[in-house]
Parts: structure tokens; sequence; C-alpha cells
């Protein structure tokens, strides 16, 4: 199987678990925004963006580790067995040490969901520890079915606490909860984990090479919470937890966009590791960044074309409106953010892990300086602007940094078609013209096709094939 084909591949599978549970959780949206305050829907997000806080410092990132290293060590039984063990045995002490740490501050905060703080970070540990564990072994689709437990229980444990059991913000954080060990519970007995749990399997040496990659990557995902959810902090302590609900409703649709990318990446992250020492490298790699970018810069455009049609039939809060105005800016953000992850993935494969950090916090700085600059005399705005200004400053410096390790070309001609239609459609959103938003919307469903008909040739003639074989089977 060619490279391009184990990709394609290894995406469909890990899409599964993913696309499904974010799909019905988009749809959901109108659900939630009817619920729940926006007070209440700011309080869980917030929450949920301290838990994405807290989870890489307690953990170390061990999870990206053991993944990292569990990709060399698949042909070889007792290097997975001491790696796996190690690991393992390393979260648990961690989250022990958390739990007691945190029940000494926890008597100085006064907030009732406190708990679910806590709560929250222990279960995430043990779920993205298994499911990492999963990837590093090549099982994707256990991976994908973990997801699907995590992201599925949560759907539907939501919809019951909070429309049948009326719990509210405490509903949706307890459904995070029970999710999250729902989905490491699984892994671990269907990965057999236990097994490799052996006194003798535990190795200081190894927890030091696993550390010496990890750490770096602790300041780096800190960058990345200052980059996408500091924002947050500063509204609601400036602007008020009111207007954070309706910047968390913006974010969802750019979310959009950046869930499915990491779908992709989950795999992409993968193959380059397997194929970072290729002769061929570059060449492979620029092609799959400009079949990325086509895709992704044709769907953020689609979603900011079709936005004025059907944006009062998704956020139906009317306290939610001014969310409107937010989105194309944080979707042009998205497109950076993509790039600025495609090169990522080839830091990991190269386990540069400082270059990450370092490139990460030069724009986690961007962030924070540029929304504190500006959120008092543009309001919201400034929350969405200086998450564009970071991802375009952190795409500039790792485009040139890659380049020392792996020569990156783009395609010229499509960059600067997608400059010109992503100014017409933007300034045609702002205006809120129908007619002329519908034939921004054609122009846009054309440019797609048109940069992405490979895409669309492949797809339709692997469904035919399948199609067929069906066919003959029943013949």
């Amino acid at each position: 199987m060619s490279r391009e084909s184990q990709l394609a591949k290894n995406t469909i599978i890990v899409s599964f678990g993913k696309i499904c549970t974010q799909f019905i959780s988009f749809l959901l949206l109108p659900l939630y925004t009817a619920v729940l305050s926006t007070e209440e829907y700011g309080t869980v997000d917030l929450l949920n963006t301290y838990v994405s806080l807290l989870l890489p410092i307690v953990i170390l990132q061990m999870d990206q580790a053991i993944f990292r290293f569990l990709i060399d060590a698949r042909e070889k039984k007792q290097e997975k067995e001491i790696l796996i063990c190690t690991t393992f045995i390393t979260i648990v002490i961690q989250a022990i040490l958390f739990m007691i740490l945190y029940s000494f501050i926890a008597i100085f905060i006064n907030n009732p969901y406190k708990y679910f703080l806590a709560m929250n970070v222990v279960s995430a540990i043990f779920s993205y520890t298994m499911l990492q564990i999963s990837r590093g072994l090549g099982d994707n689709m256990t991976y994908s079915i973990g997801c699907l437990i995590s992201g599925g229980g949560t759907i539907i444990l939501n919809v019951t606490l909070i429309v049948g059991f009326k719990l509210g913000a405490y509903g949706m954080l307890l459904a995070t909860f029970s999710s999250n060990i729902l989905c490491a519970i699984y892994i671990f007995l269907k990965k057999k984990v236990y097994i490799y749990l052996n006194r003798k399997n535990y190795s200081k040496e190894r927890l030091k090479t696993l550390l010496k990659y990890s750490i770096p990557l602790v300041p780096n995902q800190v960058s990345w919470w200052i980059i996408n959810v500091s924002d947050r902090t500063i509204i609601t302590y400036i602007l008020g937890i009111g207007i954070n609900g309706i910047y968390s409703a913006a974010t969802k649709f750019s979310s959009i966009c950046t869930t499915l990318f990491n779908i992709f990446n989950l795999t992409w992250a993968e193959s380059a590791s397997l194929y970072i020492k290729d002769k061929d490298s570059s060449a492979y790699f620029s092609n799959i960044m400009n079949i990325t970018l086509k895709l992704f810069v044709s769907l953020c455009l689609g979603i900011i074309a079709f936005m004025p049609f059907v944006f009062k039939l998704l956020i139906t809060g009317e306290g939610y409106a001014s969310a409107y105005y937010q989105i194309p800016i944080l979707l042009v953000a998205v497109i950076f953010n993509i790039f600025v992850s495609f090169v990522g993935s080839l830091y990991v494969a190269l386990k540069k892990s400082k270059e990450i950090a370092k490139t990460s916090i030069y724009c986690a700085i961007i962030n924070i300086s540029v929304n504190l600059a500006l959120v008092k005399f543009i309001g919201l705005y400034a929350a969405s602007i200086s998450t564009l200004a970071a991802y375009l400053a952190m795409s500039i410096y790792r485009y040139l940094d890659v380049q020392k390790y792996v020569k990156l070309k783009f395609d010229k001609k499509f960059i600067f078609n997608s400059i010109v239609m992503i100014t017409i459609v933007i300034v045609l959103y702002y205006i809120r013209n129908k007619i002329l938003c519908f034939f921004a919307a054609i122009a846009t469903v054309i440019f797609a096709i048109y940069y992405n008909k490979n895409i669309i040739i492949s797809s339709l003639c692997g469904i035919k094939k399948k199609y067929q074989k069906i066919t003959n089977k029943h013949i």
C-alpha cells in the first residue's frame, strides 16, 4: 500500500469515532444555547479551558511521549512492555500527587464546581494516555472506538442530565468525567494493558528518556492554551462571563475545521514519523501540505459563505447574536492554525520537541499581548484578532524554521487565488446582502470543486469499486 493510501485509510478509520460525535455535538448546539444561559454555558467552557491548561502540566505530556516512542518500538516486544509499564505507573503516581495537592488548594477556592475541575483532569489523564497507547501500537480502530465512547457518551449524558434531570452546568461536567473514565477502561481492557504491568518492566532509564522528550512539550502545550483560551479568561474578567458565552458559541464554527484537521493530524503525525527518513520526504510532505491546505481553505470559505443563511437556525438564543461578527476572523485564524499544526507534526517526527516549545512560546506572547492591548478599545473583537495575529506569526516562523530540516514548497497560484476569494467572501459577509452572499456561496462551491477535484474523483472511484465488489458478491 502506498504512503498516501495508508494515510487515507488510517484517517478514515480514526474519523469514524471523531466525526460522528463532533457532528452530533454541533447539531446539539441549538439545544445547549436554548437550555443553558450564557452564564452557565460560559462557566462550563471556562472550566474546560482550565482542564486543558492543567492536564499537560500534571501529566508532563507523557501521553505524547508514549505515542512517539511506541511507533519506533512496534516490532520490539520487550521495549513495548517497558514503555507501557513505565508510562502507566508514572501517570498513576502523577494523578495521586495531583489529587493530594489539589485537596489542599481547594480549601481556598470558593467555587461550586471546583471538585469537577479535579475530577475531569484525572479522568482526562487516563483517557488521553490510553488513547495514545492505542495509536502508538498502530491500532487506530481501537483508538476510534475509544473516541466514540468518550465523545458519544458525553453527548448522550449531556442530553440526559441537562434536559432530563435539569442539572445544567453540573450535568455537562459530570458527563465529561464519566465518558473519559469509560473510554480509559475500554482501551485498558481491549489492549490488555494489565499484561504489561509487571514491576520488572518499570525502567527509570526509560522514564528519563520519555521525560526528556515530553517535558519541552509542556511549555508548548501551555503556550497553545494561551493562544487558544486565554482569550476566554481575559473576556470573562474584563467583559463578563456572558460575553465569554457568546465567544464560545462563535468558536464552535471554527472548531469544526480544527476538529476535522486534528483527526487527520492524528494519522499524519504517525505517517510523518514513519517516512521522515525517506529520500523523497520533502516532495511527499509538500504534496500532502498543499492537498491539506486546499481542502481546509475550501471548508473554511464554505462555512463563511453559507453562514449568513444558517446562523439564526444554528444559534437560537437572542443573547448570542453578536457571535456572528467573530466567525470569519476565527475561521481565517484556523487556516493558519492548520498549517502550524501540520509543521508541528514534522517536528514530532524529527523528535524536535524543544523547537515545538520555542515557536509556541513566541506566539503565546503575541496572542496575550495583542488581546490585552485591544480588549478595552474593541471589546470582543480583540479575542478573535489576537488569535489570528498569533497563528499568522507562528505560521511564518515555523515555515522558515522547518526549512532547515524539510524543504516545503507551496502551490503559489492557489495561495494567491485563496487570498482573493477570502477577501471577497468576508467583505460580502459583513455587508449581509442576501443576493451578493448567494453569489459568493456559488463561487465558493466552484472554487472548492476545482481545487479538490482529485480528492473528489478518487473518493468517487473508491465508492464505485466498493459498490461493484458488493454487487458481484450478491451475484
